[in-house]
């Protein structure tokens, strides 16, 4: 029986600045090294991309498990990074914009609050790294016309 805590994920060299990861799930990536050519994500472009879904997930199970009702949820990550090499993420900057109708403010907190705190892998990897700030932005969802 395979250890459900090692993980192995395999990056190939595919020529020409770009590699194709493979994660332990067997899920292909395609990563760009060039970032003037941008034909796909950077490995730190990937960073603020885990950070945001892994806390996103959190969250809005925690919304819905509260029974709040949201109509669309999205996260916004903002890194800064070191001008020096090696050009490490210092700060992440995580918003969560929530609309729905009469979203509870004190439900959003505490959902963010757990996430950051107890239940993001990422986070939990990154924190001690870097400095994590989160906010969040409620929306009041219109009616349906």
């Amino acid at each position: 029986m395979a250890d459900s805590t090692n993980k192995k994920a395999t990056i190939y060299f595919a020529g020409n600045d770009l590699f194709v990861g493979h994660s332990p799930s067997g899920h292909a990536q395609v990563i760009e090294t060039d970032s003037a050519r941008n034909s796909a994500a950077t490995p730190m472009e990937l960073l603020l991309i885990a950070l945001g879904a892994c806390t996103g997930d959190d969250v809005i199970s925690i919304l819905k498990k509260k029974r709040q009702q949201v109509t669309e949820y999205r996260i916004e990550v903002n890194g800064e990074r070191r001008d020096d090499f090696p050009r490490s993420y210092t700060r992440f900057e995580v918003k969560h914009i929530v609309t729905g109708h009469e979203v509870s403010a004190q439900a959003v907190a505490r959902a963010i609050e757990l996430s950051d705190q107890k239940y993001c892998s990422v986070a939990a990897t990154l924190r001690g790294a870097a400095e994590i700030m989160t906010s969040y932005e409620i929306i009041e969802a219109s009616e349906p016309t």
